[in-house]
């Protein structure tokens, strides 16, 4: 049974957030919006249809993929770095009657909270620009943002928790974000990868949230759903497993 004792950490932040929310939100959804809509319309004129589909109604799905992994991954380590590093925030609740695990749940569910309002807010948009082929069944899109931002805090945690600074994320960045990005089917079907490009891609659980989120979008049930957010789930969980290990043998030194 899930203890609820991270609730006031959920909530600490929270707080903090609300203090500058507005430009927060902005930067969040300022980037992934820019891709799609400079993306979808300006490179969308120049490429056919992809599977009968334009092809900003095919991006719409990766940019709300990539937008909840890159809010998510954000959250767990610059902000969580700087509560756990720089600010001292969790050597204070720990002086609580709060454990490390209650602080590590507060920060994985948080940043999924936010990741989940980076996600609506580009839904909002596919909405907005009438993008989805179903309303009812764009509404599915709800649960996988949820698990893929989850999926991504989990992960964030896990290398927060062994990052000596700020400059150790550029690893993390180049080495698993970018190559999730490009082959992860944001931008074009992964699909049309070569055979030994796809097999690695079908690795990586970015792939797997596009996978479930792009027929969403178009209009039909993903194949292989519970495979799709068995990977998922299984990347968050052992993340957020490996984040506890590791976070407590570095506090403890």
């Amino acid at each position: 049974m899930l203890n609820l004792r991270f609730l006031p950490v959920w909530q600490r932040n929270f707080l903090v957030w609300k203090k500058l929310a507005i430009p927060s939100l902005l930067g969040n959804l300022a980037d992934p919006m820019l891709y799609m809509l400079g993306l979808g319309y300006g490179l969308g004129r120049l490429l056919p249809d992809i599977n009968g589909v334009p092809y900003l109604n095919f991006l719409a799905a990766g940019t709300v993929c990539y937008s909840v992994m890159n809010s998510a991954t954000f959250e767990t380590l610059y902000s969580a770095f700087s509560r756990m590093h720089v600010q001292k925030t969790w050597a204070a609740i720990l002086n609580t009657p709060l454990g490390l695990t209650d602080v590590l749940l507060g920060e994985w569910f948080w940043a999924a909270s936010k990741s989940l309002l980076s996600g609506l807010a580009i839904l909002l948009v596919i909405w907005g620009l009438g993008l989805q082929a179903d309303f009812f069944m764009s509404l599915g899109l709800l649960p996988v943002i949820v698990l893929t931002g989850l999926c991504f805090a989990g992960l964030g945690l896990a290398i927060n928790a062994v990052s000596p600074n700020y400059d150790f994320f550029l690893y993390y960045f180049t080495l698993a974000i970018t190559p999730m990005v490009l082959l992860g089917g944001v931008f074009y079907p992964a699909s049309e990868l070569p055979a030994w490009l796809k097999a690695a891609a079908d690795w990586l659980p970015l792939t797997h949230a596009v996978q479930l989120a792009r027929p969403l979008v178009l209009g039909h049930w993903p194949q292989d759903i519970l495979w799709h957010g068995f990977v998922l789930a299984a990347y968050g969980l052992a993340g957020f497993w490996a984040a506890c290990k590791l976070t407590r043998r570095r506090l403890l030194r």
